[in-house]
């Protein structure tokens, strides 16, 4: 009986270390969540957030609600590789040597992440952001946005007749139902907008540039045909926000200071390619010679830079 006692009391105290185990267990980052656990270890809320990031599914450091169905689905497939990967070193697949190579390929990636996020996260604040925006609207020319409508007819002659009409008092309703070829602006009234005066067609550019509202312009050609406009409308393009500008501020900021960093740690490293360039294959498509040469590799595709963005 007494033997029995001493081996439950035993029980009793592995099972409230194991208990103070997991309830000192401390979180990976100030505020994380422990959301389950996989034989015993916790798997917090930012684990499955980096998942999502790696998938694609959110942003970096944008939110992911623990109460989703995405959030749910993710933490799925974080137990999950957890468990194949349990089982995997249990089976000892990690000693093999392929497995290891691999594994030290994979540290290699995680620590250039590690880097980079490190590097960059310093460069890309908003002192920077800031100052990419002011240097945005700085540089970025003014712009208008007009109302307008049109009546495309196939001749000059005929374009012509029409402003006559137009002039003496015809309405573009009728006159667009009846003898505009564009079958987009048509039963619309003529109407083609509104349109921002930086992306009008090369045609239309130059003709109404200094049209005033409610002036008949034309005629002009175009690719469809013989145009006569009006333009209902014109006022000057509020200046992107920097709400919207954000986004696209970070991404060249980012892509502008790892390009940087590997520029950077190329030139004082020593490398050496030991394959030749690649070979002629005859019959092989070629480049034309207009294509543009070909420039260092860099870590991801630069986006656009971010000189003019339409709100």
């Amino acid at each position: 009986m007494k033997a029995r006692h001493t081996l439950l009391a035993a029980c009793l105290l592995g099972l409230i270390a194991c208990q103070k185990k997991a309830v000192v267990e401390t979180a990976p980052q100030p505020g994380d969540q422990a959301v389950a656990r996989v034989d015993g270890r916790a798997v917090w809320a930012s684990d499955v957030k980096r998942e999502a990031v790696a998938q694609g599914l959110i942003g970096q450091g944008e939110p992911l609600d623990i109460s989703s169905d995405q959030f749910r689905e993710v933490l799925d497939e974080v137990i999950d590789q957890k468990l194949l990967a349990a089982e995997a070193v249990k089976r000892g697949l990690d000693r093999d040597a392929a497995a290891q190579r691999r594994l030290a390929a994979a540290r290699e990636r995680i620590l250039g992440d590690i880097l980079m996020e490190s590097s960059v996260g310093r460069q890309v604040n908003d002192a920077a952001v800031n100052g990419l925006y002011q240097e945005m609207l700085t540089n970025a020319a003014p712009t208008e946005q007009i109302q307008l409508r049109q009546v495309v007819v196939a001749s000059e002659a005929e374009a012509q007749q029409v402003k006559t009409l137009l002039a003496g008092g015809a309405t573009f309703d009728a006159l667009a139902a009846e003898r505009s070829r564009d079958e987009a602006t048509r039963f619309k009234g003529g109407q083609l907008g509104p349109v921002s005066t930086d992306l009008l067609p090369p045609a239309y550019a130059p003709a109404l540039k200094d049209a005033k509202a409610g002036e008949l312009v034309g005629p002009f050609k175009t690719d469809q045909g013989w145009v006569v406009a009006r333009i209902d409308d014109r006022r000057r393009e509020a200046p992107i926000t920097l709400a919207a500008a954000r986004p696209e501020i970070i991404r060249f900021l980012t892509y502008d200071q790892v390009k940087d960093l590997i520029l950077n740690l190329r030139r004082k490293a020593k490398v050496e390619t030991l394959i030749g360039p690649p070979q002629e294959v005859p019959g092989a498509p070629r480049e034309p010679a207009s294509a543009p040469v070909a420039a260092t590799p860099s870590p991801a595709k630069a986006p656009p830079s971010p000189a003019k963005a339409k709100p």
